[in-house]
């Protein structure tokens, strides 16, 4: 099940889920923690897939894939926006973005989970497979205003996109697909997509994650289709370079942040094998350096999500197999970047 991490404005973190009919949320009480409210359930019948996307002014957007009653040829399928302006408060009403298949309701079905990115002008794009199996975009522009769905194009992508704006305002996409992992980018903030050179890299459907790791500049993360663990990627930096972690599962979680005075990222996926979350940090576009995935937490858990909490430290989330939200946060007592014990929020 997947869960998102994000900090507000006002530097509480709240924590979403897709439960049986819609959304669960979390929210601090105050900055740090430990505290927490929730979970509130946020209604939003047929969700079957959820992501949340931020951007500079603290704004959280959530967009899923809505399967709703039909007739006998099967469910309505769109696509549903709705925005948080403020941490704790009330959503706006949810917005129907339909499909890249409007006249078309068998291939309306087949629609994958939609992708994220908002960029320096609080602008949302959307991404999502298509029935034809390519990419489909659509995006907002700074005054909310939606355009169209643009055919991307592309050929035999799997489940999983995952997109990321730069500091600058461009956004990059990596979708990944059965002989590659294809790549968009704009050269430019507010320019159209332009089709960059695939990878040549199998990439493990729904597991790809995306981070600005320079002003300019996104590195891509997917866990190998032939089981060579975490891969990571960036425009200029030759070869996708394997980070270890080959026995994890499902999507990886990724942050940036300071550690002992130097840039790092950190990243936490699912171990395979023995059910608990593992943790690893490098420097900042800099993977070379090497990579240790430290186990945390009790097995069980579910995928996880980082985020640096109001005080700037690192918040690692789980849920837990009864669907408790798990919350494990960085020391400020030790260097480096341990963990201290696990709490169940509400508790």
């Amino acid at each position: 099940m997947a869960l998102r991490l994000l900090r507000g404005k006002d530097g509480r973190l709240t924590a979403y889920a897709p439960v049986a009919g819609g959304i669960a949320r979390w929210t601090e009480e105050r900055p740090g923690g430990p505290r927490w409210t929730g979970p509130r359930l946020i209604e939003v019948p047929g969700l079957t897939a959820l992501t949340v996307a931020q951007g500079a002014d603290g704004y959280a957007h959530l967009l899923g894939l809505r399967h709703r009653q039909g007739g006998g040829d099967g469910p309505d399928v769109d696509i549903v926006h709705a925005t948080q302006f403020q941490t704790g408060r009330p959503l706006t009403a949810w917005h129907s973005l339909g499909t890249p298949h409007p006249k078309d309701r068998g291939k309306a079905q087949r629609t994958g989970a939609p992708a994220a990115a908002v960029d320096s002008s609080g602008a949302v794009h959307v991404f999502v497979r298509n029935a034809g199996r390519g990419v489909s975009a659509r995006r907002q522009d700074g005054k909310g205003k939606w355009g169209g769905w643009t055919d991307l194009k592309g050929a035999d992508v799997l489940d999983g996109l995952s997109a990321a704006a730069t500091a600058d305002g461009r956004v990059e996409l990596l979708a990944p697909a059965g002989g590659g992992a294809l790549r968009w980018y704009q050269p430019e903030a507010g320019a159209a997509y332009e089709r960059a050179e695939d990878i040549p890299a199998r990439a493990e459907a729904a597991s790809a994650a995306a981070l600005a790791s320079g002003r300019d500049t996104v590195t891509h993360y997917w866990r190998d289709a032939e089981g060579r663990g975490v891969l990571a990627w960036r425009p200029g930096a030759g070869a996708a370079v394997p980070l270890g972690g080959e026995t994890g599962t499902g999507p990886v979680a990724v942050i940036r942040t300071t550690v002992d005075g130097h840039d790092c990222t950190v990243l936490a996926h699912r171990d395979a094998k023995s059910g608990r979350l593992g943790v690893a940090a490098h420097p900042t576009e800099d993977e070379a350096a090497g990579v240790w995935w430290t186990p945390s937490g009790r097995p069980g858990t579910g995928w996880p999500a980082l985020a640096l909490d109001g005080l700037g430290l690192v918040a690692l989330a789980a849920l837990a197999g009864d669907g408790a939200l798990l919350v494990a946060r960085q020391k400020t007592d030790e260097p480096g970047l341990a963990l201290r014990a696990w709490g169940r929020a509400g508790e």
